[in-house]
């Protein structure tokens, strides 16, 4: 056996069967065994490695193992020469095999390898090559000096920046998401430690193999894409403590002990430092938006207070401008926020509803104050119109500024190229328009050189011309027509900067890609997602507070006619808390079909059918419609029509 390729998947299963279709293509003509050892997923993964890919040796473990723990479990019974660790969520070239084998063959004292690798969007990821995180290099990267001097060779060593990304180069450290290695290397320095649940362990088994007597190498000839690259990653709380701990965990193990205790008090520093960090950020860029519309729309209605106050003679009420107004511009920050107006992407028409919502609050809580207190309806009314002109004013702004999120155009037209052949082309069309709704513009580039043919606007040749003339927003590679290496080379040599690019596996019913440095990546999937789209989720959150409010109350007037009710009674705080929803899935495995993820319900979907007790597949039909066209009505209805019952019968 040549080569073993093992694979560690944890609910990514489109991701998952992507890379395996291109391991597959990559194995032929070599003596390859493949592992997939899968860490307890719920969405289906292991169901489709054995429908799909019944070769494949598959590992399924009844618990998360971990990436060091699941590895091990198929290197202990790997039979390769070579050794290679590979992300689910990679792609690897039809060639990569046989380049990175015939390279190891050719140099004897190679321990470990690592390749090239890109992004979603083609860029190169600089953690495809790395050095040894000593405690210098580590406080470069950690307080951003190795990104200041990328090419520096005293501060970008942590990545290397300095040494050409197309030129093989004797590094140390190699990235878990291709880690190729020798098996006699393995069998002197040992496998990964399993005291690194997740990061970490590739830099210390990189390590490990250099004093092993072994060297590990860069090796730019082959290219694969990550889309779950270190850049692509967000920058959470716990993501800053896993990783860090990591390092620390590296330190203790491998530095002296003067070097350690200096190493871990640098990473404690920068793990709170981050963290406050991580999360000032993800405050200011949820609060940034309403504080700016807030101090606008105050600040403008103080105006016309004043001036209106001049035009008809009068003085408002000290009350009016230190209380009355911030009041009504919260008022109107929730109804838009209510409405949807705070999600992305930008509905403008979402805006005016949630202010017509928080004007007619306004008026109707207005009409019950006494007449002391009622000032001025037209004054709310001119307010109310400053608030829409703030929020009009400062989305154009956004807009016209080429802010990404508020690019109004991208969310009603986009688009699209598909590069394929006819029938490929027709179905992946076909799904596209299922699975996006801003899909304005589909054409077709053929992916032979010189083939001519109608209905296509061009060759793969002409993609450059075509993606400029047509003003394309994305495109999308059907993997039965364009090999691997077809799809990364023309990725990574694209000069269109802005354009996003998918890959439609055949026979799948997805798309897959990664549009931004801030998602690890997206698919284009058949629109069961109603229920988890923002306003969804939002406004069913909102009915479970006001619904487990009026069941605490009103539960002793129930219990009269059902004593049983009693027993839910507890459920109703759980709800209110967060822990449960009034109305949940009925399968016990939603996950498994793909739905959307939501809170367990005290009521599930089928809780009103009272003829008869549904089984698997009808409760699986339903929970697909309650998900696709959720409305809070639903949940209204399912509530009032089980009131009676609650506590008689299972949910």
């Amino acid at each position: 056996m040549k080569l073993s390729v093992i694979i560690v998947n944890y609910n990514v299963e489109y991701f998952l069967e992507q890379c395996l279709n291109s391991v597959v293509a990559a194995s032929k003509g070599i003596a390859v065994e493949v592992f997939v050892v899968d860490n307890n997923s719920v969405d289906g993964s292991c169901a489709m490695v054995k429908r799909r890919f019944p070769e494949v040796q598959l590992i399924e473990n009844h618990f998360n193992a971990g990436f060091s723990k699941a590895n091990n479990q198929a290197m202990m019974l790997a039979k390769g020469e070579y050794i290679l660790l590979l992300n689910p969520d990679t792609v690897v070239e039809e060639d990569t095999f046989r380049k990175v084998i015939r390279f190891m063959d050719e140099h004897p004292d190679a321990g470990g390898l690592g390749v090239k690798m890109i992004d979603g969007k083609g860029k190169f990821l600089p953690e495809s090559k790395r050095g040894l995180p000593t405690p210098s290099v580590a406080f470069y990267k950690i307080f951003g000096i190795s990104r200041l001097f990328p090419r520096s060779k005293r501060f970008g060593r942590y990545h290397l920046g300095y040494l050409d990304k197309d030129q093989s180069h004797e590094i140390e450290i190699l990235s878990g998401a291709f880690m190729l290695m020798r098996k006699t290397a393995l069998d002197k320095v040992g496998l990964l430690d399993e005291a690194f649940f997740m990061y970490g362990e590739d830099i210390d088994l990189s390590y490990r193999i250099t004093i092993g007597g072994y060297k590990n190498y860069y090796f730019p000839d082959t290219t694969i894409i990550h889309y779950k690259g270190e850049s692509t990653k967000k920058s959470s709380v716990n993501y800053v403590f896993v990783f860090y701990n990591a390092m620390i965990i590296f330190a203790r193990k491998h530095f002296s002990e003067k070097n350690a205790r200096t190493f871990s008090l640098l990473i404690h520093v920068a793990i709170y430092l981050r963290a406050f960090v991580a999360i000032l950020n993800r405050f200011v860029k949820r609060i940034i938006l309403p504080a700016i519309d807030f101090t606008c729309i105050v600040a403008g209605s103080w105006f016309i207070a004043s001036h209106y106050e001049t035009y008809r003679s009068i003085d408002f009420p000290d009350e009016v401008l230190n209380y009355a107004l911030p009041a009504y511009t919260l008022t109107w920050l929730t109804g838009v926020w209510l409405s949807g107006g705070y999600d992305y992407p930008i509905r403008l028409w979402k805006i005016v509803r949630g202010l017509i919502y928080g004007t007619a609050f306004i008026l109707m809580v207005y009409g019950l104050l006494p007449k002391d207190l009622q000032f001025s309806r037209i004054f709310i009314l001119f307010a109310s119109l400053w608030a829409l002109v703030v929020f009009l004013a400062l989305r154009a702004a956004l807009h016209l500024s080429s802010v990404p999120k508020f690019d109004l155009r991208k969310y009603t037209r986009k688009r699209f190229i598909i590069i394929g052949k006819k029938d490929e082309a027709d179905r992946v069309a076909g799904l596209l328009k299922q699975t996006n709704n801003y899909a304005d513009f589909i054409a077709y580039v053929h992916p032979e050189s010189g083939h001519h043919e109608s209905g296509f606007s061009g060759d793969i040749s002409q993609l450059n011309e075509v993606v400029d003339v047509m003003k394309i927003d994305e495109v999308i590679f059907c993997a039965r027509d364009n090999s691997a290496q077809q799809i990364i080379d023309r990725m990574s040599r694209f000069d269109h900067q802005k354009i996003d690019f998918k890959i439609a596996q055949p026979e799948s019913l997805y798309l897959i890609g990664s549009n931004s440095i801030d998602t690890s990546g997206d698919l284009y999937v058949l629109d069961i997602n109603s229920i988890s789209r923002n306003v969804n989720k939002r406004n069913k959150r909102i009915f479970d507070i006001l619904c487990s409010l009026i069941l605490i109350i009103t539960t002793p007037l129930v219990a009269l006619v059902n004593l049983a009710h009693l027993k839910v009674f507890p459920s109703f705080f759980r709800v209110l808390f967060g822990r449960l929803s009034m109305v949940g899935y009925s399968i016990s495995n939603p996950a498994q079909y793909r739905l959307p993820r939501i809170r367990n319900g005290v009521l599930s979907t089928t809780s009103n059918l009272n003829t008869f007790s549904p089984n698997e597949e009808t409760q699986r039909k339903i929970d697909i419609i309650y998900a696709k066209d959720y409305r809070v009505s639903t949940d209204i209805k399912l509530v009032w029509a089980s009131l009676l019952k609650m506590g008689r019968t299972k949910p």
